[in-house]
């Protein structure tokens, strides 16, 4: 990945942030469905989780989605389940369905969490007990990739914190439904901490946490300069909601390959606890602009315009900014 100039490099503290989203913009391909629930989970869901069709066209036209590309992914999503349809008249709404509504509430959890969870010594388990054909295998080890889950040798996916119920939602939302009773799944007894040892080797076998945390840096390095540049100054507000919306994107896709194993079973200087506190402090940077351009451009398709949630206000609630970013706070 090319780095990101430093802040030293643009004496215009927003050229970084801006550089990030033309990045972006000139993409050959974008997965415009997958950042169409960014922004649901992000921005739309505290204003209702609503939106009229021609208020997302709008918002997405910046970063290089036109209007047929915004069509077509929301037409698959609706067909995913993710989505429905509400029409007023000539216009429609889009609404995240209850299913969607799950798995963006299953997602802001670790999304928008000031610090990493703790873990309760349970580890999850799904055992596949029936023989599964090869591309429903490949489909489910995809989807439980994406989710954060680990696999171990006899079919057997590890995972240090998930909630087994929504994991079998995901499993159906991505079209395994069928296949969803050929899964067993199990809670093991809680560990002994002195148990540590084994379980670092059941990690090194289900995850390439040295790819991960790659990534992990590549985020740091992506996204430090812009929350460095941008500390101290006004940020437009068209300018502040692509810069979080891209921020969150990034995060989200990052933390669902990411189990969130507890540091003890972690390399040492993991970087994925920086990475959490420049997401979470750029974000809290980029809110309150970002929250007026969209006061100004969503629309409901009867007119109204929805208001944001006080709870949005929460997230990321701020912890102790003068801890260095190195070291999570309280260290």
């Amino acid at each position: 990945m090319a780095a990101v100039p430093n802040a030293e490099a643009h004496p215009n503290p927003l050229a970084a942030l801006q550089a990030r989203i033309d990045a972006f913009a000139q993409q050959d391909r974008v997965q415009a469905g997958s950042l169409i629930v960014t922004v649901f989970g992000d921005a739309v869901l505290p204003r209702g989780a609503r939106l009229w069709l021609g208020s997302l066209i709008e918002l997405l036209a910046p970063l290089g989605i036109n209007e047929r590309l915004v069509r077509t992914a929301v037409y698959r999503l609706v067909q995913e389940g993710w989505l429905a349809t509400r029409a007023h008249g000539r216009r429609t709404d889009y609404l995240l369905t209850e299913a969607g509504l799950a798995r963006v509430d299953e997602a802001a959890r670790q999304i928008y969490a000031a610090r990493a969870p703790s873990w309760d010594l349970h580890w999850r388990l799904l055992v596949v007990t029936e023989a599964l054909p090869a591309r429903v295998r490949e489909r489910l080890r995809r989807s439980l990739f994406w989710q954060g889950w680990g696999e171990l040798p006899g079919a057997i996916y590890l995972h240090p914190s998930a909630d087994l119920d929504a994991t079998l939602d995901a499993l159906g939302a991505d079209g395994l439904g069928a296949w969803v009773g050929a899964l067993l799944p199990l809670r093991a007894q809680r560990l002994p901490l002195r148990g540590v040892a084994p379980n670092r080797s059941l990690v090194q076998q289900a995850w390439n946490l040295a790819a991960l945390a790659q990534h992990y840096a590549d985020f740091v390095e992506r996204y430090a300069p812009i929350e460095a540049a941008l500390r101290g100054h006004a940020v437009p507000p068209p300018l502040a909601f692509l810069g979080r919306t891209l921020l969150i994107h990034d995060w989200r896709r990052l933390l669902l390959r990411d189990p969130q194993l507890p540091a003890e079973l972690l390399p040492r200087e993991w970087p994925g606890e920086r990475a959490r506190q420049v997401c979470r402090r750029l974000y809290r940077l980029l809110l309150e602009p970002a929250e007026q351009h969209l006061d100004r451009c969503v629309r409901l398709a009867d007119g109204q315009a929805p208001t944001a949630a006080a709870w949005l206000w929460q997230r990321f609630e701020p912890l102790d900014d003068t801890c260095s970013l190195g070291e999570p706070p309280g260290v």
